[in-house]
């Protein structure tokens, strides 16, 4: 299956923008902007795991990995498990199960050709989040991946992450957005489904019920979970 891509750009900022002219095109500007980072910022930057750090991803359900492919094309996806899923194998070095999914593929296919990826650990009701930058290889290795087992069912491949960069991320972001605070949570049913997504891009002639009712009761058997 080929997977349509939009067409490639060259790796530059741009000097414009279709809707502005007031961009930021080069670092210097940035920095003449925003500012240099404070000592204590860059001093956190380490290239392994310590005793603190381990914790953030011994307590994570979820984080998201970050990847690109050759020309830059990006993808951001999300994986979650029961708490601790990612394998801390040494303080250089994470296993990433990977689960059953859609079969695009996008993160797998990017690693294949550009290893580099972002992890973002986020552990529920904490502010602080954990970042690791590092190489990505994927593995079948059957020994490593048996621990990584979910209801009886081992994964079929796993992404070793050797850490480059390991970070936590300050408060901010969840902070300012009320993440953690449930008066600020969104009731589900005033946001569409996944049907309606896809009719919004089929046409009228998708059958939105129909499609979530099915995706419903596969959810409910827990098919393709594991």
């Amino acid at each position: 299956m080929t997977i349509k891509r939009p067409p490639t750009e060259t790796m530059t900022a741009h000097s414009a923008h279709r809707l502005t002219s007031k961009v930021i095109n080069s670092e210097e500007q940035l920095r003449a902007l925003i500012g240099t980072p404070a000592e204590l910022t860059c001093a956190k930057i380490s290239n392994r795991l310590n005793p603190m750090t381990r914790l953030f991803v011994e307590r994570s359900p979820f984080l998201c990995v970050a990847t690109s492919d050759l020309h830059g094309h990006c993808d951001l996806s999300p994986r979650g498990d029961p708490v601790g899923f990612v394998r801390i194998l040494d303080d250089r070095t994470l296993l990433v199960p990977e689960r059953p999914g859609n079969r695009l593929a996008d993160s797998l296919r990017n690693i294949l050709v550009n290893p580099h990826v972002g992890l973002l650990f986020i552990v529920p009701g904490v502010t602080e989040t954990f970042r690791v930058n590092g190489r990505a290889t994927i593995t079948v290795d059957a020994e490593l991946l048996a621990p990584c087992a979910v209801e009886g069912k081992p994964p079929a491949l796993g992404v070793l992450v050797d850490i480059d960069e390991a970070y936590t991320q300050c408060s901010k972001a969840f902070l300012r957005s009320h993440l953690w605070d449930p008066k600020h949570f969104v009731d589900p049913s005033t946001m569409p489904t996944g049907g309606q997504v896809r009719r919004a891009i089929q046409g009228e002639g998708f059958d939105a019920e129909a499609f979530d009712r099915e995706r419903e009761e596969r959810y409910g058997r827990r098919v393709g979970f594991y």
